[in-house]
Order: structure tokens, then C-alpha cells, then sequence
């Protein structure tokens, strides 16, 4: 079976999401503070590297870097907030991917973002872990496909919401293991990890952060990680594939800016972006969260990238039958 991934995943051809020359005179930038837009509440993973890229990127820029959550909709409120913000270079988007590569296909009304955002770089890359409760008699992958099968549609998985990140690995998860499971979207990771934990839903796909405590703590069981290899943070726990299931589900989190921001602004933001993430502080943050360094990509290499991803989605959530909220 060819492997679905994240990543590789999206492939869009004919993107609209245009990376202009660096033509004209050269911008001032920074201009003063800097905003940094988060789509979700303070606290969360985004949230906190979005808080770890502003410590080591402030005194590369030599401005002040703010934060500044504007969460709802799945992060859709945040994206919003920057495509109709002023298009300088001061207010920018700390987006997770599927913000703008899923979004538009599951959310009514939503906004075209690859015509309204301006991709800037990739600053992480990091992919989900499957568990389970303690009362799931199961203690691996495999073994959960086999219990699946066995009671067709029975179990359960949690979901921070329709078309995020967890959902989609769920729904791509049953289609290789060819296994019915039923989706039970929530309105945050919180919830749905903590009803995995109470017995009340089968199992989660989570993003590491909030897992890994929950599982060394004894509340959960971690069954398999998502990506290509295993994890620094739970190096005992296979792979997927490893364990004979063939998909890759992993995502990433980028800096955007509006649309219309001057080029010479965006290649000075993606410089100055770069050269932060060369500290060694940055890179021990996301060991510590679970995440990984990005590929090192140009700048139009990265708008590709994201209108890849995007026309891939929107073909797979088609498949998989993801409808709109």
C-alpha cells in the first residue's frame, strides 16, 4: 500500500499561493513591536512554542515580540486577525497546518487562505501518539486492529474537533487498517484525552505534549507513534508502520503573514526566523515538547510545500467523507 503521509502528504499543483520577487526599495523592518497571532488559548502546545520562538527571535530582530491568543474556530478566529491585518511585516501568524491546509475544506464560510496568507518558513515538525486507556485490553497496534475487527464499529475515537489534526489521523488509521472506528469530536485535546483516560472513549491519536505526562504518569497507554521513526520522548514506543500498519501522519507549525506584506519584508522575516532557530535553546525546547527541527527549506520551497499539502487534503478528506461543520 502506498504509505499516506502528512508531510509528503498534499500535493496541490497550480497553488495560488504566490511567493513575489523581491523587487523595489527596501523595507523597514521591524517597525516596532512585533505580534506574534496564536489561534489558541494561552497554555497550549502552539501557544508555548510560539512563546519559545519570540525568546530566542527577540534579540536577533532587536524588538520586542508579542503574543497575543486569539483562539476559536480551530484556529480559523487567529488566521483571520492576520489575513486583515495591516501587511508590514508587524503582525504575524504562528499557524499550525492544518489551520490553512484543512480549515477551508471543513469549516463553512471559511476563507480562501492560500490567497490570504503569505507563508514565511516551517519552524517545527512533530507528529501523534496512539493510546489507549488502561481498561483497553491491548498493548499494541495490532492487537487494537484485531479487537477492532472482531466488534465491527464498536470502538470509539476522541478528537479535539472535526478535520483536526487527531481526527484525521484517526480516520486514516481505520482506512490502512481497513477497521471501522467512530469518531467523537470535542471542542479541545483536553477533553478528549480525558475521557480516554476515564474508559469512556477506546482511544486518542494526541499530539505529544499532553500525552507523554499521561502516559508515564500511568493513566494511559501509549500503542504507537505516528511518524517515519520513533520519538526522544518515548523511545520504546514502535511506529505504525513498524508494527505492519502503512501510514505516516505527521504536521508541522509555520510563521504566515497577510497576503499583500512586500517581499523584501518577508525574506527579512525568514532570515531573522532562521537565524533564531540556530540557537541551541531552541532546539532543547522541542526536544523537551516533543518536536523536531523542520527541513531546511527556501522560502518559496516552503509556499510550495504548503499548497502541496493543501489540494493533497483536499482530495483525501473527499475520500475519507469528512464533511463541513
Amino acid at each position: 500500500m502506498f504509505p499516506i503521509t502528512r508531510r509528503h502528504a498534499l500535493a496541490l499543483g497550480g497553488a495560488s499561493l504566490l511567493v513575489p520577487s523581491a523587487t523595489g526599495a527596501q523595507a523597514n523592518w521591524p517597525n516596532g513591536p512585533v505580534t506574534f497571532v496564536v489561534g489558541y488559548a494561552a497554555g497550549g502546545s502552539t501557544d508555548i512554542n510560539a512563546r519559545e520562538l519570540a525568546h530566542v527571535m527577540t534579540p536577533v530582530i532587536g524588538q520586542q515580540i508579542i503574543i497575543e491568543n486569539k483562539g476559536g474556530a480551530a484556529g480559523s478566529i487567529g488566521l483571520r486577525a492576520v489575513a486583515n491585518a495591516k501587511p508590514d511585516g508587524q503582525t504575524l501568524f504562528v499557524a499550525v497546518g492544518t489551520n490553512v491546509i484543512i480549515n477551508p475544506y471543513v469549516q463553512k464560510g471559511m476563507i480562501d487562505t492560500l490567497a490570504a496568507l503569505a507563508p514565511i518558513c516551517q519552524i517545527t515538525d512533530y507528529q501523534y501518539v496512539l493510546v489507549v486507556g488502561n481498561k483497553v485490553p491491548v498493548k499494541n497496534a495490532a492487537e487494537l486492529v484485531a479487537m477492532a475487527k472482531k466488534d465491527p464499529e464498536k470502538l470509539t475515537f476522541s478528537s479535539s474537533g472535526v478535520g483536526g489534526n487527531n481526527h484525521l489521523a484517526g480516520a486514516l488509521f481505520a482506512e490502512a487498517a481497513g477497521i471501522k472506528i467512530t469518531h467523537v469530536p470535542y471542542k479541545g485535546t483536553g477533553p478528549a484525552v480525558a475521557d480516554v483516560i476515564s474508559g469512556q472513549i477506546t482511544m486518542n491519536f494526541s499530539s505529544l505534549p499532553p500525552a507523554v505526562s499521561q502516559v508515564k504518569g500511568g493513566n494511559l497507554k501509549a500503542l504507537a507513534v505516528t511518524g517515519n521513526k520513533r520519538v526522544s520522548s518515548m523511545p520504546d514506543v514502535p511506529t505504525l508502520k513498524e508494527q505492519g500498519i502503512d501510514v505516516v501522519v505527521t504536521s508541522w507549525q509555520g510563521l504566515f503573514a497577510p497576503a499583500k506584506t512586500p517581499p523584501d519584508i518577508l525574506d527579512k522575516i525568514d532570515k531573522a526566523t532562521k537565524e533564531a532557530m540556530k540557537n541551541p535553546k531552541w532546539e532543547e525546547a522541542l526536544t523537551r515538547d516533543g518536536l523536531e527541527m523542520p527541513p531546511d527549506r527556501t522560502r518559496a520551497q516552503f509556499a510550495k510545500f504548503v499548497a502541496d499539502e493543501h489540494a493533497f487534503w483536499g482530495k483525501k478528506l473527499r475520500e475519507l467523507n469528512v464533511q463541513m461543520e
